[in-house]
């Protein structure tokens, strides 16, 4: 093994976890980035008796692509690493399609994985995937949070990303290549100017005179996740000690959140509704501040599918009955990704919202202490237009609503996983 060999294998392996899972993936378009990732994966999996596979995401838009696969198929079975080509047919379209594209190929992935007990998938991001990340995330005006970054390990849908190529240049990956005679394909779109990475790209190029490069802003990022690491924690205690769950509900103290710093009242405010609502894109910041400006002066809003609802000195944050209406699912099955409402066996019995409908047919609601718009979005039980029952609203009649086991503890979510 070459010297430079050698040093890339030792970068990548101690941004791995100290111990490999028995069985471990790696994604491989066919790009110099990934194809350097699957050879100095084989060399790290073969060394330390792990299982590795590889896969190939064709989202269907380039005819090259399925070639492309088919060359990664090859330098696989070279290497004798099963590989699978996961093709996407779902774009119709409508929408923004680097965004869909991008939510597919996780999607693939992470089905791909589950299929053949793979809990981890090794990522080819590289240094300048995350000097153009941050050039871009800087042009929108992001905060500590997006300013650090693409994140060097991440759990998504119960599967680990590892990135750990993150403080290797695209360069140096090649360099490998070439040492080692190995061939890989270059996407035609990475030469597209209307892509707002390649601009990146080009005003990177032109900064190196300044002393700005794929490594320095790979340590600016790396030294912001030190600090959103921090603000976190921050975070995580500021809602031990004055927002409290109930029932699936948030319940914040607001004399003590005026005290917080404006960045933790955000984080407050975001964790919340990232944990009612389910994690996606966090809302836009200034609805966020105006979220955090309701609280302070105590009035009621809605934000991204949630409400937030004024009670004395409390703050109700809770699902908004638009966000759900129309939801249906039967008893045993996830309702609005998080409820699993069981009971008695009831004959054509389906989970939908309680609603305005619902909520005058439990007679108890009061008791509860809590405002009614709390209550509409929460899960009841309905035989037509009959209810059957409410588990949250106090009208339980044997029934019962739990939050699902994958749904994360509300303190716990603050923190990067």
């Amino acid at each position: 093994m070459t010297e430079q060999a050698e040093r890339l294998r030792a970068e990548i392996r101690a941004r791995l976890p100290k111990t490999l899972p028995a069985r471990l993936g790696v994604a491989v378009s066919g790009g110099g980035d990934s194809v350097a990732l699957l050879l100095l994966m084989s060399k790290i999996a073969q060394s330390e008796q792990v299982a590795l596979f590889a896969a190939t995401v064709d989202h269907g838009l380039r005819p090259e692509a399925a070639v492309e696969a088919q060359y990664v198929s090859a330098l696989a079975g070279r290497l004798g690493i099963p590989h699978e080509t996961l093709v996407w047919t779902g774009w119709d379209g409508d929408g923004n399609l680097q965004d869909q594209a991008r939510q597919a190929r996780y999607r693939l992935l992470s089905d791909w994985a589950r299929g053949h007990a793979i809990s981890a998938v090794a990522l080819g991001h590289t240094a300048d995937d995350q000097a153009e990340t941050f050039l871009m995330r800087l042009g929108r005006a992001a905060g500590v949070t997006g300013l650090s970054g693409i994140r060097g390990k991440r759990l998504r849908d119960g599967l680990t990303l590892l990135r750990p190529m993150l403080g290797v240049t695209r360069r140096d990956l090649r360099t490998y290549l070439t040492e080692q005679g190995v061939e890989w394909i270059d996407d035609p779109s990475n030469q597209d100017i209307r892509f707002d990475r390649i601009k990146a790209r080009q005003v990177l190029s032109d900064l190196k005179d300044l002393g700005i490069t794929a490594h320095s802003l790979t340590r600016v990022a790396e030294n912001l996740t030190q600090a959103r690491e921090a603000l976190e924690v921050f975070a995580q205690e500021s809602a031990r000690s004055m927002a409290e769950v109930d029932a699936g509900d948030i319940c914040l103290d607001r004399a003590a959140f005026q005290t917080l710093p404006q960045e933790i009242k955000r984080r407050l405010v975001v964790g919340s509704i990232g944990w009612i609502a389910g994690r996606g894109y966090p809302p836009r910041q200034s609805a966020v501040d105006q979220a955090v400006q309701a609280i302070d002066t105590g009035t009621a809003t809605s934000i991204g599918g949630c409400l937030l609802v004024p009670q004395g000195n409390k703050m109700w944050i809770c699902r908004e009955l638009n966000a759900v209406q129309g939801k249906v699912t039967r008893p045993g099955q996830k309702w609005d990704n998080r409820w699993i409402v069981t009971g008695p066996l009831v004959a054509d019995a389906q989970i939908r919202p309680l609603g305005e409908a619902g909520l005058p047919q439990v007679p108890d609601w009061r008791n509860l202490g809590k405002p009614r718009q709390v209550f509409l979005a929460s899960p009841a039980v309905w035989v037509a237009d009959e209810l059957v029952a409410a588990p949250n609203a106090g009208f339980s009649n044997g029934w019962h609503a739990e939050l699902a086991p994958d749904w994360p503890q509300f303190h716990s979510s603050f923190l990067s996983h």
